[in-house]
């Protein structure tokens, strides 16, 4: 489950942007366009150049969704571990630390560009 209300941490999965269920469409502003795609067992996660967005399945049909908006603006700081040589499982970690004091921490499997990531956070962090 993705959860923005207490410190967690996401063992995360790339997905094609394709594969964004459509309803996050209607949440899109002007202008805003996905980075990077996540998924959990049945959650997804979306990076957008804007703000994260989480999308929590709920209930046994899965038909109950809670969107999330975590906007870049409002982070304070974070930390990108990337994979060591000869990891078993290699993993890249991500770490946010909001303004409202909220911590998330963003295990990702495999390969990802991790700097794409971070230099669309980075442009809201020192702008």
């Amino acid at each position: 489950m993705i959860n923005f209300n207490v410190d967690s941490v996401f063992n995360l999965v790339t997905i094609p942007i394709e594969s964004i269920r459509k309803e996050v469409d209607g949440f899109l502003v002007d202008g805003e366009y996905a980075v990077e795609a996540f998924r959990t067992v049945r959650d997804q996660l979306l990076f957008t150049n804007r703000r994260i967005i989480s999308i929590d399945v709920q209930g046994l049909t899965g038909m109950r969704k809670s969107f999330t908006s975590m906007p870049y603006s409002k982070i304070q700081f974070f930390t990108v571990q990337t994979p060591g040589f000869l990891e078993v499982i290699a993993d890249t970690e991500l770490d946010l630390l909001f303004s409202n004091g909220f911590k998330a921490t963003f295990e990702i499997k495999g390969k990802v560009d991790i700097g794409k990531i971070s230099r669309v956070i980075s442009t809201y962090v020192l702008g």
